[in-house]
């Protein structure tokens, strides 16, 4: 973890509430998977300065430290931890193979137009949009360059609209969680005011296809905008990040223990 960006507890303290411990409910989220989004041969998007693959990594360095500090009962698992590929099946299989309570997917957004900026939170669903579909589209394009992804994939096409309409039943199960930890995720990023909450959206990502439990895709910022790729390079955007991401899973870690409760 050599990329970890060694971020004074003291920054993040004013950004974050304070925890207040309470008595262990009848079901607590102990396991908390973060997908750093691509790696090794693919770079993902890539700004004037910087690559998806390395700022992805690194916002989910500072993640899972903020979420080991406040709590030490929550085990993080990292599907990757270096610069190398780990194909999207696997990532998902990371997960499912742990048993995990949640899974968080972390990737920087591209757009033709470079004025366009901003947070977006995705969950599993049929895109209801051109831009969301395209989203899809190239996050999951990278499976052409894995060796049998026919089978692996049973027979996903990423560039075929009718693959999307197929997958876009899966994960039905977990959606209400799914979407209710993506609106806590935007929230967080519209309460920090400083640049726009695109809200939360539905596409078919294979990363989050054959998860079993909640799971959200989250795009932190674009990086073809030089303003917002500047901003996601400084340590102190990627500590606001990180702390924007630690609150949104305090707040539906409480939440739903206290519902179980």
């Amino acid at each position: 973890m050599k990329n970890l960006l060694i971020i004074p507890l003291a920054i993040a303290g004013i950004m974050l509430c304070s925890f207040q411990p309470v008595d262990k409910p009848a079901y607590s989220v102990k396991k908390i998977v973060i997908d750093a989004g691509h790696g090794g041969f693919d770079p993902g998007c890539s700004g004037s300065i910087s690559k998806e693959k390395e700022l992805t990594l690194e916002i989910a360095f500072e993640l899972g430290k903020l979420i080991s500090t406040f709590h030490k009962d929550v085990e993080i698992i990292y599907t990757r931890t270096k610069n190398q590929y780990v194909n999207l099946h696997e990532r998902a299989m990371i997960a499912n193979r742990a048993s995990a309570d949640l899974f968080i997917s972390i990737h920087c957004n591209a757009y033709p137009k470079e004025n366009i900026h901003g947070t977006e939170t995705y969950t599993m669903g049929l895109s209801h949009t051109n831009d969301n579909l395209a989203v899809a589209m190239r996050e999951n394009s990278v499976i052409l360059k894995e060796e049998g992804y026919l089978q692996l994939y049973d027979g996903f096409d990423p560039k075929s609209p009718v693959s999307y309409i197929l997958l876009s039943n899966l994960q039905q199960a977990y959606q209400e969680n799914s979407i209710a930890f993506a609106s806590l995720i935007e929230n967080e990023f519209g309460k920090a005011n400083e640049r726009p909450n695109r809200g939360v959206k539905q596409a078919g990502f294979l990363v989050l296809a054959k998860t079993t439990m909640p799971s959200v895709l989250v795009e932190v910022g674009f990086l073809t905008n030089k303003e917002e790729e500047k901003y996601l390079n400084s340590d102190l955007g990627k500590a606001k990040v990180a702390a924007n991401l630690y609150r949104a899973f305090r707040n539906y870690k409480r939440d739903l223990e206290a519902r179980s409760n």
